[in-house]
């Protein structure tokens, strides 16, 4: 089964809703909240990706002191399962 043939029994919409509600975001806090994230901090991106785009990706990245943004080509919003073997690689290299 694919990852996008499984996402529907993978969804809680009642949490969904709570999620996404007014009031459930607080930016300033959240931005503090990962300001003061020391761990190092993976985050993997490319241009096929449609939820988080690399000018989103090199965003979030700039939120955390200590993050490093990987592109890796030809991948979507699951790098995992386009390309299991670079995913691998880079995150080994991450961790160690």
């Amino acid at each position: 089964m694919s990852n996008q043939a499984a996402e529907a029994g993978q969804r809680n919409n009642q949490a969904a809703r709570i999620f996404n509600s007014d009031g459930a975001f607080d930016p300033a806090a959240t931005r503090a909240g990962l300001a003061g994230v020391d761990a190092p901090v993976l985050l993997v991106a490319d241009n096929l990706d449609w939820i988080i785009t690399p000018v989103a990706a090199a965003e979030f990245a700039s939120l955390f002191p200590n993050a490093q943004l990987v592109a890796q080509p030809g991948v979507s919003h699951y790098p995992w399962l386009d390309n299991p073997a670079d995913f691998v690689t880079t995150v080994a290299k991450f961790l160690a």
